[in-house]
This record gives C-alpha cells, structure tokens and sequence, in this order.
C-alpha cells in the first residue's frame, strides 16, 4: 500500500490526515472505514471512536497499530474502490485526484531522524575532490548523523534557499521507515522491523557543512535549515517492494539525467543500519534511517549545484518520483 499524510479543509477546518494512493487517485481511509463500520451496525459514536483508535490522523501513531491498523487500511481501502463515488458521513469526498492533494512529508513528526553513508560509490568520488582518502573506519561501521526531524518537507515543496547559502546541492537517497521497535536487533531479523520505504532528499548548503566538518562536528547547519529534509512522496509498505537491493535510481535536474543507477550498488545494507543503529539503544516505531547518497546521487560530486529555479526529480522504481524546486528565500 501506498500511504500519504496530507492536508484537507473540512467544517472544523484545515485537518491533518493519513490517506491510501491507488493510481491518480487518493483515498480518505478514514471515511472509508467508518462508513464500513456504520454498514456493520455500529451507531456514530462507535464508529468515530474506533475509527480514531484504528487509523488516527498521525502516521506514527497509525504505524504503532501495527497489524490490527493496516487491516483496517486494508478494508477501508476495499471498500472505497469498490463503492466509487460514495460520499463519507459528513458528505465529504472518499476518492479525489492526487493532484488535488496538498501532500505533507508521509510522516510528519517522527521521533528520530537518521542519515548514513551506505553507498560507496559516492564516497569515491567525493573524498578525492577533499584531497582524502575514505577512511579505514567507514568499512568497519555504518556510520550516521542525526538529523532535524522538525526540518522535514514534502514533494511539491519549493525548497527557499537559506541566509547563508549562495547555491544548495541535492543528496539522492533511499529511507526505510521503522514499524517495530526493538534494541540489539540482528542483522537476519532487521528486515522484519522494517514498515516501509520512501525517498529522500537530503538538501545541503555545502559551504558552511564544510567549516562544520573541519571543526570535527556536524554536519547541522549545513543540513538542517527550513524544508531540508524531504520525504516522499510517500510511504510505500514493505510488502510491496519485492526486492530492496533491485530498484532503479534516477535522478534528473532541470530535466537533464545526473545519476541513473540500482539500489543494489550500496555497500552497508538495510540490515546492517538496522542493527548498527539499535546496538544498545532502543530503535523507535516511526523512526527515518536514511541510507546516505547514492553514487552520483548529488551535484558535488559533478561538481555542479543547485540555484533558485532549479527542479529536482528523484524517481526509484517501485516508489514512485519525489519532485521539488530550490527558491529564492
């Protein structure tokens, strides 16, 4: 299933919700379930309450559900594309067009925002441009950093660029969003802690990420400044990606293809992030593991970078495409 949050008015006004994406379309999955609810002769009351128990309007409370939350997903999405046009219990639209959508990240608030360096390739070609080699440690361990989860942005957000930058670059990247917890998780058992996958585009302003690095901290202004972190476009569950290690990667600036590549090429997989980053410490529900750049996945590494105007499209076979526009602030 492909998940959504996103913003919709109604009579209370402006509301955060979770949704299901089928073709062009997006799906209410709330109304949808209370009106199976209301069919099996359950009154208003109870529908509402278990309606808000089982498919709340925050993701990581949906995804906290666990089994019990994506079989209700499951039958209101059933039933909406079975019923079509049917209207919820206040009137409002079941279905509408995607594009009618205003999309916020797939998961808004999430408790931890992780980002390694699991590919490579980018490294390649990244530390000979600083005049180093990679370090001998980084095939030891998977490293991360810890990210700005309240710096978050959507697809179709204009990226404004921040007071201190003159240009940004892109960094081209796969997430896996955590669906159950856990602490020394092993690597053969990672897998199943995983609730989905989603892209990520991991801004950077790479002049000040650079002083950062040079002190011996960071990055954090370098990457964590308003909309930096983009998520989406949306949440695709994991038993729908048949082969993680097997998809696609292209990226595109101004419609000009600057990386075309597999998910497969990354060295540190899903596994080992999994297990490196719960290794004595409690890997939350909701939690973002970014995998780091993909080889070529950034404009530092042509040495060509972004400016006000400039699109970005991220595609990843099996997800879907991330698109967003860097502005002038």
């Amino acid at each position: 299933m492909k998940l959504i949050t996103y913003r919709v008015n109604t009579l209370d006004g402006s509301e955060e919700r979770i949704g299901a994406v089928h073709g062009d379309k997006a799906i209410d999955l709330a109304s949808s379930y209370r009106l199976s609810l209301l069919s099996s002769g359950l009154n208003e009351n109870a529908a509402k309450r278990l309606t808000g128990a089982l498919l709340p309007s925050n993701m990581v409370a949906f995804i906290e559900n666990g089994e019990a939350g994506m079989e209700a997903a499951q039958t209101a999405l059933h039933r909406a594309l079975e019923a079509g046009d049917e209207t919820g219990p206040n009137g409002e639209k079941i279905i509408f067009p995607l594009t009618d959508v205003q999309l916020l990240p797939p998961i808004t608030r999430p408790p931890m925002l992780r980002d390694f360096m699991a590919f490579e390739t980018h490294l390649k070609n990244i530390y000979p441009k600083l005049g180093k080699d990679i370090p001998p440690e980084w095939y030891e361990m998977p490293a991360y950093y810890k990210a700005n989860p309240s710096s978050l942005s959507a697809h179709g957000d204009d990226i404004p660029m921040p007071s201190y930058a003159e240009e940004l670059d892109f960094e081209f990247e796969l997430a896996m969003v955590i669906g159950r917890g856990g602490i020394n998780i092993k690597k053969e058992d990672a897998l199943e802690h995983v609730f989905g996958y989603t892209i990520y585009n991991d801004f950077s302003a790479r002049k000040i990420q650079s002083k950062e690095i040079a002190i011996g901290l960071g990055p954090a202004k370098g990457k964590d400044f308003t909309k930096g972190h983009t998520l989406g476009p949306w949440i695709v569950t994991a038993d729908e990606i048949p082969d993680i290690y097997n998809m696609a990667m292209t990226a595109r600036v101004n419609g000009e293809t600057w990386c075309d590549d597999n998910s497969g090429s990354i060295h540190w997989k899903f596994e080992d992030l999994i297990a490196h980053a719960s290794m004595e410490e409690y890997l939350q529900v909701g939690e973002v593991l970014g995998t780091g750049t993909i080889g070529w996945g950034s404009g530092a590494e042509r040495e060509k970078f972004l400016h006000a105007g400039d699109r970005v499209e991220l595609e990843v076979e099996g997800i879907g495409t991330l698109i967003n526009r860097v502005v002038s602030k």
